[in-house]
């Protein structure tokens, strides 16, 4: 259900703006998408998990705060992000 490290060293990777870049708001939105779609698995198999799903409507509330405030600092970088990630919106 969490990240591997590998694959949350690959997303910093892929999603920083510079060197040693690990808190830009493209790479936290882009780990809690991972998160995200690790979720949205886990409740296909276990549908009564009310207490993670809790969980989950904290992380998408957390990534449209991020979103939002990509928005509104730059209009592209929040579409480029949206359309790297498949987001819609």
């Amino acid at each position: 259900m969490s990240i591997t490290v590998e694959r949350k060293n690959a997303l910093i990777k892929d999603y920083a703006t510079k060197s040693g870049d690990t808190g830009s708001p493209e790479v936290q939105v882009a780990i809690l998408t991972e998160r995200i779609a690790n979720l949205t698995e886990h409740f296909k198999t276990h549908v009564k998990d009310n207490h993670s799903r809790r969980g989950l409507l904290k992380l998408v509330s957390q990534r449209r705060q991020l979103l939002d405030y990509v928005k509104r600092r730059d209009e592209a970088r929040y579409k480029s992000l949206i359309e790297r990630l498949g987001i819609r919106r």
